[in-house]
């Protein structure tokens, strides 16, 4: 048995089937309840390591597979993510349930999770951006709602990441044979421009993440919350296999300036941007392009084992904080014609834990105290403080930004006639959901070390980049 077949194959094609399923919940249950086998599996069975069950027989899980003739590899290194990925699958999957679409998400999910999952394992690793293009095209349908016109949100999503596929293979193309050192200047920078362009269109870099709040306003908050929370992710995963591989990159030291230039720039319009914007669901895109402001922030950090462990213990309270904000704008958004200031003035009084799971979160994103992102968010500041004033200003201008936001909102919501009684119009597995969420946060903000035996074993995912 090998581990891509089991952490690949299976989602892929079990995806397939519960398109088959007749109802909406049965898909959910299968999905998520699969979902979080396979993150449990690889927690307890690494992989090349021969197990004992229960002492009747010996199992082993083979890292590596050849198909047509590449080879698809997760080695023990490997499964910190595909812990973190299935677990968060699940954690969605369910979530499902209380917004609707769950079988679409079940489905489509669980095959762009393992399409995802591929393009960490494929050898050569640059084939991952086919992975990732073909996860693309999968995520569209997700996002497109039938009886209604496709949005420019939508367009620019699947255009952007179209332009990047062929920007980084024909840089991968030229660095062929430069993987030790540069041979040659002229086509190191010709790759390296090429590059930064390709991870430009796919991470929403400033200028080009316009489309992320475009989207938010335009398609279903909790599709929305499940992209937004799996793709940048796999994305700077992808990005990292290639400092990792090529030495002139991680020796550069111009080359962690301008990444941590750039990222703290998106951070700063994404923080600045959604301080000032009238429409709930934008604000939530916003939000996003802050987040990946400060994920390139951490990798650009002089500490580099330090960076990835901020990169990978964001994982989680970003995953949480955007599935309870999704679920909560799922639920406002059919409460309300739309999902803007106007439109949501003193909802709390009829939605008090969709007003809640709102607030907590961007206050989250944002790193307030006692809450998930504030752990993370802290090595993050300190870290950029040793480097100067001037980068902890701008990350600290990006996070007061949320913070502003999160506090409009909250205003916003309250907004109401005092003869306006309050009740509870979500129903029971909504508001079950949204507050388990905002609970989670809580505990995982005031429970950091939870994450510590998930990251014992990064350094063996990027080797180069942690000596």
């Amino acid at each position: 048995m090998s581990a891509p077949l089991i952490w690949i194959g299976l989602p892929f094609a079990l995806g397939l089937l519960l398109l088959l399923v007749p109802r909406d919940h049965w898909a959910a249950w299968l999905g998520g309840f699969f979902a979080a086998f396979l993150s449990l599996l690889a927690l307890l069975a690494p992989t090349d390591t021969a197990l004992n069950v229960f002492g009747l027989f010996s199992l082993r899980i083979d890292s590596t597979v050849s198909l047509l003739g590449r080879q698809v590899s997760l080695t023990p290194a490997a499964q910190i993510i595909l812990v973190l990925v299935y677990a968060i699958g699940a954690f969605w999957i369910f979530g499902g349930l209380a917004v609707g679409n769950a079988r679409r998400l079940a489905a489509l999910g669980l095959m762009s999770i393992a399409l995802l999952t591929a393009s960490l394992a494929i050898r050569p690793f640059l084939y991952a951006a086919i992975l990732i293009q073909g996860a693309v095209l999968l995520a569209v349908f997700m996002l497109a709602e039938a009886g209604k016109p496709t949005g420019r949100g939508l367009i620019r999503f699947l255009v952007y990441h179209t332009l990047a596929l062929p920007f980084i293979l024909f840089a991968g193309f030229l660095l062929t044979g430069v993987e030790v050192g540069p041979r040659d200047l002229a086509i190191v920078l010709q790759a390296a421009i090429l590059l930064g362009l390709g991870f430009a269109f796919l991470l929403a870099i400033f200028p080009l993440s316009t489309w992320l709040p475009m989207l938010a306003e335009e398609s279903s908050p909790y599709m929305v919350g499940f992209i937004l929370s799996t793709f940048p992710t796999f994305a700077l995963l992808f990005g990292l296999n290639f400092i990792d591989r090529y030495a002139w990159i991680r020796e550069s030291q111009a080359f962690f300036q301008v990444l941590q230039t750039v990222g703290l720039l998106t951070a700063l319009s994404g923080g600045l941007w959604a301080a000032f914007e009238r429409h709930a669901g934008r604000i939530f895109g916003y939000a996003a392009v802050a987040e990946i402001g400060f994920s390139l922030a951490a990798v650009s950090l002089p500490e580099r084992m330090l960076g990835l462990e901020i990169v990978f213990f964001m994982i989680v309270p970003r995953a949480l904080a955007y599935g309870t904000w999704a679920m909560s704008l799922a639920v406002l958004r059919d409460a309300a014609p739309d999902l803007r200031y106007l439109s949501l003035q003193g909802l709390a009084r009829q939605y008090p834990a969709a007003a809640l799971g709102v607030f907590i979160s961007l206050f989250s994103l944002g790193g307030a105290p006692l809450l998930a992102v504030f752990p993370v968010r802290q090595a993050l500041w300190e870290g950029l403080s040793a480097q100067g004033f001037l980068p902890a200003l701008w990350m600290g201008l990006a996070s007061l930004g949320l913070w502003i936001a999160s506090l409009r909102c909250l205003a916003v919501l309250t907004m109401s006639p005092e003869n306006v009684e309050w009740e509870s119009r979500e129903t029971s597995l909504q508001r079950t959901m949204i507050l388990i969420g905002v609970a989670s946060m809580f505990v995982v903000g005031l429970l950091p070390q939870w994450a510590a035996p998930l990251l014992q074993n990064l350094s063996g995912l990027f080797s180069q980049i942690s000596r």
